[in-house]
């Protein structure tokens, strides 16, 4: 017979600060300590370049060293607000956050986003300002530093691709890296057209269309972490489906509905949903089998199912 006629949840909610999905056990994924490591790596060799680079750029009057130097300067700041978010997401559930602190790292992916979109704004107010106005740009000095930022930005591009790609907040930080690769590439190609033509618009005009690339990844990411901020459901997810696929498992199983699904981050989902039953169904033979499901073909490791009396009680 049916027992247990109220709610069957998680024994607590410590579950996601470890949780990964199913697919976890047959690939290896780099962990958050290695994460935080090349995040660290890459601040490093990032924050320290950029400053090479104004000043590089404000010594050759090159607007497209400038604008290099203010990706990297929002970089900076992106890739020490990526880094902190690894630290903070380590720290234990409390009872103000009982899901913990991971959520911080969206957070820090749609404020990286959103920054992008502003340095882009300005870059392109610049580089029409210059176009109306041009200014002399030394072809020799702007070539050596672009030379030397294209060498740092890969390295940086090499150290973050290392690292998990699924998680939201390391793409983010690999799309200001190849934002600033792609200006060092910019750069160097604008340098020598002024070296042997000695056309500077050419400048300004490789800077509006570097940024232009870099707009489209930027949104990417702002739209995705805003949709974790939003509640979305996990990327795929369709409750139709799940709901025909546990009443197809399951056995004893006649109803499935009132089904919630969200995301903590990119790498850990959650969802609710309420049951019923069939007479003489074993209550906990069944809900162990819905939360095996779900674990197992849904990679949803979090789960809360309420099993309900009859008619749904809400």
């Amino acid at each position: 017979m049916a027992s247990h006629p109220h709610s069957h949840a998680d024994e607590g909610h410590s579950h996601p600060h470890g949780e990964r999905s199913h697919r976890d056990h047959h690939h290896h994924r780099p962990t958050a300590a290695d994460g935080e490591r090349r995040m660290l790596w890459v601040l490093l060799l990032t924050g320290g370049f950029m400053v090479v680079e104004a000043v590089g750029g404000w010594l050759a009057g090159s607007l497209a060293l400038i604008a290099d130097a203010g990706h990297m300067l929002s970089d900076t700041t992106a890739l020490a607000l990526a880094w902190a978010a690894f630290r903070v997401a380590r720290r234990p559930h409390d009872d103000k956050r009982t899901y913990g602190y991971h959520r911080f790292e969206i957070v820090v992916a749609f404020v990286n986003g959103l920054a992008l979109f502003a340095i882009s704004a300005w870059i392109v107010v610049e580089a029409v300002g210059r176009l109306r106005a041009p200014v002399p740009v030394l072809g020799a000095p702007m070539l050596a530093v672009a030379t030397a930022g294209l060498a740092v930005n890969l390295v940086a591009l090499f150290v973050l691709r290392g690292g998990d790609r699924t998680n939201l907040n390391v793409r983010a930080a690999l799309l200001h890296v190849m934002g600033d690769l792609l200006g060092s590439v910019g750069a160097i190609a604008a340098a020598i057209v002024v070296l042997t033509t000695g056309w500077t618009p050419i400048d300004p005009i490789l800077s509006i269309f570097l940024t232009l690339l870099i707009l489209r990844a930027a949104w990417d990411v702002t739209r995705q972490a805003g949709h974790v901020l939003m509640e979305g459901t996990p990327e795929g997810f369709d409750a139709a489906a799940m709901r025909r696929d546990l009443m197809a498992a399951v056995p004893g199983l006649t109803d499935v509905h009132h089904v919630h699904a969200w995301m903590l981050n990119t790498e850990r989902s959650l969802v609710t949903l309420h049951v019923q039953l069939a007479p003489a169904t074993d209550a906990r033979v069944a809900l162990g089998a819905i939360k095996g499901r779900l674990k197992e073909r849904f990679g949803i490791a979090h789960s809360t199912v309420q099993i309900d009396p009859g008619d749904c009680i809400d």
